[in-house]
Parts: C-alpha cells; sequence; structure tokens
C-alpha cells in the first residue's frame, strides 16, 4: 500500500509559479510511475503529467502544459515535485498526486490533491 500526501497549492497570480510536491510513503523508486492529475469545477479529471521510475525517469505532459509544467522526482526523499510557471485560469484546479505501483494501472494510490488557484 502507497499513501500520497499532496502540498503546495494555493493562490498565484496569472503568469506565476508555483510547486506543488507530493510526499509517498514508500520508496518512489520502486513504483512504477508516478504522475499528476487535475480536475477543474464542473470538467472532467485529466492528466498532467507523469514520470517512470526507470532510465532516470521519462516524462510525458499534456499539451496544455508542455513547456510550462515540470515534473521531476526526488528518489531519496521519495517525493515528486510539479513545477508550473506561467501560469493560467484555466490551470484552476484540484492536482491530484498518483502512483501507478506495478504499471498497467494494476495498482493505484491517489493523494487526497491540493487546490490551485489562478487569479488576479
Amino acid at each position: 500500500q502507497v499513501q500520497l500526501v499532496e502540498s503546495g497549492g494555493g493562490l498565484v497570480q496569472p503568469g506565476g509559479s508555483l510547486r506543488l510536491s507530493c510526499v509517498a510513503s514508500t520508496s518512489i523508486f520502486s513504483i512504477y510511475a508516478m504522475a499528476w492529475y487535475r480536475q477543474a469545477p464542473g470538467k472532467q479529471r485529466e492528466l498532467v503529467a507523469n514520470i517512470t521510475s526507470g532510465g532516470g525517469g521519462s516524462t510525458n505532459y499534456a499539451d496544455s502544459v508542455k513547456g510550462r509544467f515540470t515534473i521531476s522526482r526526488d528518489n531519496a526523499k521519495n517525493t515528486v515535485y510539479l513545477q508550473m510557471s506561467s501560469l493560467k485560469p484555466e490551470d484552476t484546479a484540484v492536482y491530484y498526486c498518483h502512483a501507478d505501483d506495478l504499471g498497467w494501472g494494476l495498482v493505484e494510490y491517489w493523494g487526497q490533491g491540493t487546490q490551485v488557484t489562478v487569479s488576479s
């Protein structure tokens, strides 16, 4: 079992930056992939970015955040980060940390989420 705790959310102005953190209860090196999802009010949850454990961590980003967001990990701290820059109002959402433990979505874990609000 993996427990995930997100932090770092808050209110930021458009064009600003914010860094989210996700701390796992176990080594993220042993987890196949970590990811960030988000869900805005009235909208479907969407994948923002993910990172795999192998090969230093391959990454994937949603087109809407490509070039603005960066996912990274610190295996020693069991932590995954999402660095967000050039934030837009449409980035406003609850951001969730996700762990794909074994791959292929066979075993999944979710954090409780952290609110990100982009507004002037």
